[in-house]
């Protein structure tokens, strides 16, 4: 079996019916200057219960494609947003 890559991020948009779109933040060095700069990518991440809400932190690990742009799984909320 492969390793399966796990994403952190938050969630900032219900993206439709059982998808939502996560902000994931990196931090790397800059390659002339050698101070430390966020970089910022945008996932959809499938939520078959829609049990996710915007500002809840997730993480998510890597599966089949579910559609043209969703590779992604919800696998756990780490940190709830109470409604």
């Amino acid at each position: 079996m492969t390793h399966k890559r796990e994403i952190q991020g938050n969630v900032i948009k219900i993206s439709g019916d059982k998808t939502v779109s996560i902000l994931v933040e990196r931090r790397v060095m800059h390659p002339k200057y050698h101070k430390v700069v966020k970089r910022f990518k945008k996932y959809l991440v499938h939520d078959e219960r829609n049990e996710l809400k915007v500002g809840d932190e997730i993480l998510a690990v890597e599966c089949r494609p579910l559609s043209k742009s969703k590779s992604y799984r919800l696998k756990s909320v780490i940190v709830g947003v109470e409604a």
